[in-house]
């Protein structure tokens, strides 16, 4: 029997727009807003560990930022747009509610091969990667490029009523906007051959109100109130993630953690410091091969992935060969795990 091809990461992308918000700047914003509490200097960085964010210029959109990175993985591979059989856009965020977001994308690019969207908070990027697999591996496509583009920035809270609001709106705080980009095409699947080797999914979807961003939707579609159109915490989504997380990761995925902990590099979807200092810690992953990129760069949501590997490899961390590890996590609550050969 003819062995299936395996997806091969031909290249990795990001773009992070120019602009840079510290702590300090978003607490001088919600002071601006006239919010009833402001909150005392270095809370912010305090409490989240993060420094700053990346935020869009005015009217940029998620899906300019999806291909502009896009563009950057076809450079890095040496291809052009012509050759992708297949375009996902795997992101949090959206242009609009209807058409799709990929639709944008495939515009900007100038591409004409089929589109559609793949949406699951945080973990798009990991999801997407799982169907491009498929595809892959069914020789239904050959060349499939997941475009990401996040504009976290839009559901920031500056109107603060209290110390509790500003609690639950802590996410808000860390998001950054980002574009990130990942182009598999189909290889070899031999012992040795490069490609994705693993990917594994769970979802607790009981606690699917841990953290919301309600509004725009059927259950709040016309609404201007902050509770719906900003990020919100509606319980503690730090000890949901490590208790859910941990507890598939350790019961349902040991094996695959012991190949994560011997992998070159650990990428780990980061929201804050503390959350990623615990996940290193109870998943016992080893801290030189883990990156604290939430500290300098913030919360890309889907695109903190793609972030992590585009730096380690300009760092020289990784190499052609090496074994690379991805965890995500996405409210909802969703969890996801890949492993992938360089």
């Amino acid at each position: 029997m003819l062995e299936a091809p395996r997806a091969r990461l031909t290249a990795t992308a990001v773009h992070l727009p120019s602009r840079y918000r510290t702590m300090e700047e978003i607490r001088a914003g919600i002071a601006a807003a006239g919010s009833p509490y402001v909150p005392p200097p270095s809370l912010l960085e305090d409490i989240t560990g993060v420094r700053g964010v990346h935020t869009c210029e005015p009217g940029v959109c998620a899906s300019d930022l999806a291909a502009a990175a896009a563009r950057k993985a076809l450079e890095d591979a040496g291809m052009t747009i012509d050759a992708v059989d297949l375009l996902l856009f795997a992101a949090t965020s959206q242009d609009m509610i209807e058409p799709s977001t990929s639709h944008m994308v495939a515009a900007k690019l100038g591409a004409t091969c089929p589109v559609f969207d793949v949406t699951n908070a945080c973990v798009s990027v990991l999801n997407a990667m799982e169907v491009a697999t498929a595809f892959i591996a069914t020789r239904r496509y050959r060349t499939v490029l997941i475009a990401c583009g996040e504009v976290g920035s839009m559901v920031t809270r500056w109107h603060v009523p209290d110390h509790e609001a500003l609690l639950r709106a802590m996410p808000g705080y860390t998001v950054s906007d980002a574009g990130a980009a990942m182009l598999l095409t189909a290889g070899p699947a031999g012992d040795n051959a490069p490609g994705v080797l693993t990917l594994r999914f769970t979802a607790e979807s009981t606690a699917w109100n841990a953290c919301t961003v309600s509004g725009g939707g059927s259950v709040h579609p016309r609404s201007l109130d902050d509770e719906h159109v900003t990020i919100r915490l509606n319980g503690d989504l730090l000890r949901t993630a490590a208790v859910e997380g941990l507890t598939f990761l350790h019961q349902s995925a040991e094996r695959e953690m012991e190949a994560v902990r011997s992998s070159a590099f650990i990428a780990v979807h980061q929201i804050g410091m503390p959350q990623f200092q615990e996940m290193v810690d109870k998943l016992a992953l080893p801290a030189d091969r883990c990156m604290p990129a939430v500290a300098e760069h913030g919360n890309c949501a889907a695109a903190s992935l793609p972030l992590q590997l585009v730096k380690a490899q300009e760092a020289d961390r990784v190499e052609p060969g090496d074994t690379v590890a991805m965890l995500g996590l996405a409210s909802g609550m969703s969890f996801g795990l890949a492993l992938v050969r360089l």
